[in-house]
């Protein structure tokens, strides 16, 4: 048995396993990767292995660091089924038809900037690569063990990270010779509303576990909601300005969605006037209302006092350009949700080309920022960022909240794993920048000796 981590090994993007055993060829997420100078080059290259020679694909969730490279997977001669949850099937529905727009409308771009120049500029891939793709994908319940082949099995399990998340259970081979794989996935953060907390794990003879933050905390619940009330107050009443969010179209802006009405059930805020501007955000945030069966009690609560109250709350999606351009006329009082969460396409670049020049304005970051994105560097303090070819200066405050995030925290991460019952024959840590990931591998080691391991990338890890 072998498995190849051709993605999100010493980095955070890009998650993608060639697992091969059991007479059996698969690959276990397929993800795009995002944020630094040479994310697109290695988007573009070639698949080290042959998409033909694939029986299927196994999908842990519908983020686009995980999902968005299944168009060029399918166009370049996969054809078999992409297994994943019902949930995340209907997501990626959203996600991947976006992605292909996005890459579409990039290429144009580029296209009309270097009209002299003769040779065509391709997107990464098209919609009807989309398409084809989606006609691929298999949904299934969680908790059920279904036959992806003679000799592997799964079950999807939920992570608790954003809607249809799952945990890989994999059994391969038989008999005496059986063995089990546990992917992590991406792992939610326990004892926060709307999901429900993620399924422990009880056995598992290989681990691979994401490490987004293996090296640190996130900050509780309360003081960041605090900070919330204070960072819109301030913004919105202080400043009379405008508050911009950067915020991923799945899971952060459900959220944050959450967020302002708990907070305006509570007192605490009021009279908010919410534009959500990204296409892709509203129709994820319909499907999650339609999903309420995977919320937890708090969320089912909320659900129920918005509808039996008038909140003093405006909600508004914006749905046309023109729509969302007009946005960038409103001198104070708005609360703008827009993608992306670090700030590498999308809608928000335009609000933020307009917005941030402006001292009366206020961006807020609630979530993670990959190194070499746009939202990194202004977390960071930059002066100034480029924009669509512009040099955009940075006058706006600009305040970030770290108690928002959709992954599980160092702690919380430990107790997930420490919950196997007997410890696994090796620990793979991945998805995690190198300082997140050797402190989580450090720590794994220390408690259990010799066990854990942060492969590099393209790295073949040969299983007994």
């Amino acid at each position: 048995m072998k498995i190849t981590f051709l993605g999100a090994a010493g980095e955070v993007t890009g998650s993608c396993y060639l697992v091969e055993a059991g007479g059996a060829r698969f690959l276990v997420d397929c993800g795009m990767f995002q944020g630094g100078s040479d994310a697109d080059s290695k988007n573009r290259r070639s698949f080290s292995f042959s998409p033909s020679s694939l029986d299927f694909v196994i999908l842990s969730h519908a983020h686009i660091d995980h999902s968005g490279l299944l168009p060029k997977l399918c166009r370049d001669g996969f054809e078999g089924p992409i297994y994943t949850s019902k949930a995340t099937a209907e997501l990626l529905e959203i996600m991947l038809r976006d992605s292909a727009h996005i890459h579409e409308a990039a290429a144009e771009r580029a296209a009309r900037r270097r009209s002299h120049v003769k040779e065509e500029l391709e997107p990464l891939y098209r919609m009807e690569d989309a398409e084809t793709a989606l006609s691929q994908v298999d949904g299934h319940d969680y908790d059920r063990t279904i036959s992806l082949h003679p000799e592997v099995q799964l079950r999807l399990r939920d992570a608790g990270h954003i809607l249809g998340s799952a945990i890989l259970e994999i059994w391969i081979g038989k008999g005496s010779e059986k063995r089990k794989l546990v992917f992590s996935g991406d792992l939610g953060q326990p004892h926060r509303p709307i999901l429900r907390d993620p399924v422990f794990i009880d056995e598992a003879d290989y681990l691979i576990v994401e490490s987004t933050y293996g090296n640190r905390d996130h900050e509780q619940l309360g003081p960041s909601l605090d900070r919330l009330v204070e960072v819109a107050d301030h913004a919105l009443n202080q400043k009379k300005g405008n508050l911009n969010i950067p915020a991923f179209a799945v899971g952060r802006t459900q959220e944050l969605i959450y967020y302002f009405h708990h907070l305006t059930c509570e007192g605490r805020l009021k009279n908010l006037n919410i534009f959500l501007d990204s296409p892709m955000a509203q129709r994820a945030t319909e499907l999650t209302k339609r999903h309420i069966r995977l919320f937890d009690e708090e969320a089912k609560k909320l659900e129920t006092w918005k509808r039996q109250t008038q909140p003093s709350i405006l909600l508004k999606y914006t749905e046309s350009v023109q729509e969302s351009i007009a946005l960038n006329t409103i001198k104070s009082g708005a609360i703008i949700i827009s993608a992306s969460g670090m700030c590498t396409e999308g809608r928000i670049l335009h609000h933020l080309r307009h917005g941030l020049p402006n001292r009366n304005n206020t961006v807020l970051f609630a979530g993670y920022q990959a190194e070499g994105t746009r939202g990194r560097k202004l977390v960071d303090g930059a002066a100034s960022v480029r924009i669509f070819g512009q040099n955009i200066a940075v006058r706006a405050d600009v305040r970030s909240i770290g108690g928002f995030s959709a992954h599980a925290d160092r702690t919380a991460l430990l107790a997930w794993i420490s919950a196997f019952k007997k410890a696994p024959k090796q620990i793979f840590v991945t998805h995690g920048e190198e300082d997140a990931s050797s402190a989580l591998q450090e720590e794994l080691n220390r408690r259990i000796p010799g066990k854990a391991k942060r492969p590099k990338p393209n790295e073949t890890a040969v299983l007994s």
